[in-house]
């Protein structure tokens, strides 16, 4: 789920549904069901306010893991980087579209419109969850591992618990990720994405 300020608007993606893997809601309380460009297994959303979009990854289908939308009702199939990995976060930040896959390799994407993608390389093979773009950098976690970057390009490799990391989010300074095997209870924070 994520929230656009200029729309007053969330939007939630979902893995499973026909023809209404997303839904849109102006409080948080109240959900109306809009109609996906695919029935993909839709794993994140983000929104970017300096182009009026939001961007959606995910891990199925088949020449079209990535939808774009301005308004969260109408939306509209695209391709991903790649051939066709499994898209689990996207993030958008200083004008980039960062997306990471959990294909057990080292495979990122950018993108500055959502439409056109460049495949990127991420510093280890791993299976990676999550990426989020806060206090100039963007982070991204996944099994056992996290990276940092200053332009979604070129990534440093970060020391972090062992985990399968994934739930990040950024606020107040502070990047925190959840462990998201069931088998934790771990959490983990940073300032700056290397401690």
């Amino acid at each position: 789920v994520c929230w656009s300020p200029e729309l007053r608007l969330f939007v939630a993606v979902s893995t499973t549904g026909t023809g209404n893997r997303v839904m849109t809601s102006s409080d948080g309380i109240t959900w109306t069901i809009r109609t996906s460009a695919a029935d993909n297994q839709w794993l994140s959303v983000c929104w970017a306010p300096e182009i009026n979009l939001f961007v959606a990854v995910s891990n199925t289908g088949t020449g079209n893991r990535v939808m774009t939308s301005p308004d969260g009702i109408n939306w509209t199939a695209r391709s991903a980087a790649g051939n066709d990995d499994t898209w689990w976060g996207i993030t958008y930040g200083n004008g980039l579209f960062v997306a990471v896959s959990s294909s057990n390799g080292t495979i990122a994407a950018t993108s500055s419109n959502g439409i056109t993608w460049t495949q990127r390389t991420l510093p280890t093979s791993t299976q990676w969850y999550s990426v989020i773009y806060g206090n100039g950098k963007y982070i991204a976690v996944g099994l056992n591992n996290a990276a940092t970057s200053l332009d979604g390009v070129t990534w440093t490799l970060q020391t972090i618990a062992s985990g399968s990391w994934g739930a990040l989010c950024f606020g107040g300074g502070l990047f925190i990720s959840a462990d998201i095997s069931g088998t934790n209870s771990s959490a983990a924070s940073s300032m700056d994405g290397i401690t």
